[in-house]
């Protein structure tokens, strides 16, 4: 991969090489000599095909948290959650059970490995917000998760972006089930699918920025309408703060410095 720095700016393939843009920049690449039958069937590529299909189920297993999280992620997410996601499920697969290739992405076991997960790693939540609290509590059944900050002084315990009037503490949860190989799909497929990809959030009130809040917050987060939670399936817990400006009466949603970490497993 090399940046393409003419005035002129391609976009597609020419004599081998392919032009493209990635994150605001032009790049371009050649093109691959090797066939994609060939990847798939020579015996040479064997270690290619099980990179490839591990890394098939780390991306699904990672889709299955941003579905959870999907407000948040698009809200607090920087432009690399999915490929740190991957990443982490690659991590995780890696300790799995089975043969290469088709090693289990065994979540449940592996949950904690994302606690401290930041949405944005470039903001973490600890920067922005470090007041005193408690972690989130998750119910025996895990589908009730409850989250109490006692009264704290905004001037003291937030660091606020420029221009913002007003915040919301945030209490979001998701669930992402282990994976395993399918050897007739030729795929990972999640464990059980009842809660896959789910998850719930829960907002504050907006509050004013400077003083006191003046009171304690609690938050919940009810997911009990998903039924019953498969052991198979692991929950994710994040706790965020989101920027206001009160324009006129009108409270509007900053695009930046809103932050989110993911703070309790179950």
């Amino acid at each position: 991969m090399a940046r393409n720095n003419s005035f002129v700016k391609l976009d597609g393939t020419l004599d081998g090489l392919t032009f493209y843009r990635k994150n605001g920049q032009n790049l371009v690449k050649t093109q691959s000599r090797i066939s994609k039958k060939r990847i798939m069937n020579d015996p040479a590529f064997k270690r290619t095909r099980e990179n490839m299909m591990e890394f098939s189920g780390a991306s699904k297993a990672g889709k299955a948290f941003r579905d959870g999280f999907a407000n948040m992620v698009k809200l607090m997410g920087d432009p690399y959650i999915s490929s740190r996601l991957s990443g982490i499920m690659r991590r995780i697969i890696s300790g799995g059970a089975g043969k290469r290739g088709e090693r289990d992405i065994d979540l449940v076991s592996m949950r904690d490995i994302l606690k401290g997960f930041e949405f944005n790693n470039k903001l973490p939540f600890k920067s922005i917000f470090y007041a005193p609290y408690a972690l989130p509590n998750i119910n025996a059944s895990r589908d009730i998760i409850d989250w109490l900050v006692t009264d704290f002084d905004t001037d003291a315990f937030i660091t606020a972006p420029e221009g913002a009037t007003h915040f919301k503490l945030v209490l979001a949860t998701g669930y992402v089930s282990n994976y395993e190989y399918v050897p007739v799909m030729r795929s990972y497929e999640p464990d059980e699918d009842t809660v896959n990809g789910n998850g719930g959030t829960a907002y504050s009130a907006p509050i004013p920025l400077g003083g006191m809040v003046g009171s304690d917050i609690a938050l919940e987060v009810d997911v009990s309408s998903l039924g019953a939670i498969p052991a198979s399936s692991a929950v994710f817990v994040g706790i965020g703060i989101v920027f206001y400006q009160d324009i006129n009466g009108d409270l509007y949603e900053f695009a930046q410095g809103n932050t989110m970490m993911v703070s309790v497993t179950g």
